[in-house]
């Protein structure tokens, strides 16, 4: 038996008859066939994963920010100090940060959870906590072998507490300084890409810090290369216990049979590895929008995955997933809502 096998059932597929069927109600719909686009696409999915047609509407839609601080961020690779996770994470706490905000909108709620912050936080975000900060993986591994497999359980129970808490759609989200370091550092590993394709600007670091961080990049993926085909040890080389944490909560959804909003270029590495880890689950994700990450665009195109939304977003914290759930929100309200012909009594013939 796999360590991955002893952490997670496997994933079966969305419901491809309800599929049909959601397909198949579209075409009665007082509309012209199609013309409601990807819209369309969207509520199918959504009925193919609570396995009814027509689908609900989402009662408990939920984004959990993993947060997690990097070894590799002393060594000037983002705009803002390590000291600032730890604040942030106060701050979603507390409501005040981006997500709360979109959250609101959207009609979700949100949980911040510190998976490895490199400093003390609240009881009430640290119960899963693995360790303070993950290592330097430029010249260090990530995480112990006991580390990366703690930190993967710990994304697999969050995906079950907030299942079993009555969430039916998930979004991922993540607060860490420094993080698409590593992110692309599992992207570029993954993808087989050279680091100068796949490093991004980040919180908006200058062309020194570009610099550095490329070159954190090279040297981190020097250490990836032997362990690329190895999902669990990829994470624990050049991952991080918030990365390896999202990895679990991914292919947790997917195993409890609940759809996720992916968020940008950090939670998409997370998918990277877990769509490595669980044959499967990426039939469980859709990609709520594509960042300006280099990287992102990367990963998505290597889970086929087309993102709802480009706004030249690049915050995190599952910000670019929160804005893209009216879309699906909506999209779930046409199929689920919509009068038929024959109850409308609209003709469907000249």
């Amino acid at each position: 038996m796999t360590e991955s096998s002893a952490l997670f059932r496997p994933v079966d597929p969305p419901d491809a008859e309800i599929a049909r069927e959601a397909r198949a109600r579209q075409s009665s719909l007082t509309k012209p066939a199609d013309s409601l686009g990807r819209l369309e696409d969207l509520a199918v999915w959504v009925a193919s994963c609570q396995g009814v047609s027509p689908p609900h509407r989402f009662a408990r839609a939920r984004a959990v920010v993993f947060a997690g601080d990097h070894g590799i961020a002393r060594g000037g690779v983002s705009a803002y100090p390590p000291e600032v996770t730890a604040q942030m994470v106060a701050n979603i706490a507390a409501g005040g940060a981006a997500i709360n905000a979109l959250a609101t909108v959207s009609g979700a709620t949100v949980r911040v959870v510190d998976i490895a912050v490199d400093a003390d936080t609240d009881d009430s975000v640290s119960s899963h906590k693995v360790r303070r900060s993950s290592g330097s993986i430029d010249r260090e591994d990530a995480l112990s072998q006991d580390e990366v497999i703690a930190a993967l359980t710990a994304g697999r129970d969050i995906a079950d507490e907030e299942v079993d808490g009555g969430a039916d759609l998930l979004i991922a989200g993540d607060m860490g300084i420094g993080n698409t370091t590593p992110a692309t550092v599992l992207i570029a590993a993954v993808t087989n890409t050279e680091p100068v394709a796949a490093v991004g600007r980040g919180t908006g670091i200058d062309d020194a810090g570009w610099i550095r961080k490329t070159a954190a990049i090279r040297d981190a993926l020097r250490r990836a290369r032997p362990v690329t085909r190895d999902p669990i040890a990829l994470l624990r080389t050049v991952g991080g216990a918030d990365l390896a944490a999202m990895t679990g909560f991914l292919v947790q959804a997917a195993v409890r049979r609940t759809p996720v909003l992916l968020d940008g270029v950090v939670v998409t590495a997370a998918a990277l590895v877990a769509n490595d880890l669980s044959v499967g689950a990426s039939s469980w994700w859709l990609a709520g929008h594509r960042s300006t990450e280099p990287a992102h665009a990367l990963a998505l195109a290597h889970l086929r995955l087309d993102p709802l939304l480009d706004l030249s977003m690049r915050l995190g914290e599952g910000s670019g997933a929160m804005v893209a759930l009216p879309i699906l929100s909506g999209a779930v309200a046409t199929l689920a809502d919509m009068a038929t012909f024959s109850d409308a009594g609209v003709s469907t013939r000249p």
